[in-house]
């Protein structure tokens, strides 16, 4: 239906779509500018950091597109119109991901795919089977470790009610950060985005396999191969959260 909505109105949905390639464009200018003045960020080249960006870009994107509408979940919960979507024969997660789908959020995974494209054949890489199949792995699992972030926040805001801020910061931050080498923050914080919030997975783990970078906490090789399994598992606690949210809704009363 609101596809349908979207298309009625075509040139509107081209011009969103392109403010929304161009708004998400502007994180990679800013890369732009820093390697104007610089030749390396974090032991990292341009292209290098493309590869990152790109990567995260296109996931994230993916994710957004799918389960973006979560944040509206803590006002459907405030005023009470939860319970129309309860009322439907039709998964509430399903409704709520579906609730005003912006098909417009396609400019970003376009962005991401384009700077992502652009750094392949830029990055030293040896491109052999192993490293070949991990891009494609890294991308479908990252959108599946970044949705199931998304489902998360939309479940903690039935205690919340209205938290979409604090979602944001994990969601659209976590992506922020993981445009950038890990190397440049803290340890005590990359360790958090690997064992508190699995956000190293979607394409710091991964990607430091491909391009030969060494990983500045020292994990286990094996763990580059991890995301598939990690986004498993974050799938099985994802859907543990929102039973569990969604049984503790009340509605507004009379």
């Amino acid at each position: 239906m609101w596809v349908r909505s979207t298309m009625a109105y075509r040139t509107s949905f081209v011009l969103t779509a392109l403010g929304n390639f161009a708004a998400t464009g502007l994180d990679f200018a800013t890369i732009l500018l820093m390697f104007s003045h610089i030749h390396r960020l974090g032991g990292f080249t341009l292209p290098e950091v493309a590869f990152l960006y790109g990567a995260c870009s296109t996931s994230f994107g993916l994710a957004d597109l799918v389960m973006g509408s979560m944040d509206r979940l803590g006002r459907r919960v405030r005023d009470g119109t939860l319970d129309t979507l309860l009322l439907r024969p039709v998964p509430v997660l399903a409704q709520v991901a579906a609730d005003r789908f912006a098909l417009r959020r396609i400019g970003r995974i376009t962005q991401g795919v384009l700077v992502f494209g652009w750094s392949l054949p830029r990055v030293d890489v040896h491109w052999t089977t192993v490293n070949v199949l991990i891009v494609p792995m890294m991308l479908l699992s990252g959108g599946v470790i970044f949705s199931t972030v998304f489902v998360v926040g939309g479940a903690f805001q039935f205690w919340a009610q209205d938290a979409s801020e604090v979602q944001n910061s994990v969601t659209y931050g976590g992506a922020t950060m993981l445009q950038y080498p890990p190397g440049i923050f803290a340890r005590d914080l990359v360790r958090g985005v690997t064992f508190v919030v699995p956000l190293a997975f979607v394409n710091w783990l991964p990607a430091l396999r491909v391009l030969g970078e060494p990983d500045p906490l020292g994990l286990p090789g094996w763990l580059d191969f991890a995301s598939p399994a990690v986004a498993a598992v974050c799938c099985v606690l994802a859907a543990a959260a929102w039973r569990a949210g969604l049984r503790t809704y009340r509605s507004t009363g009379s």
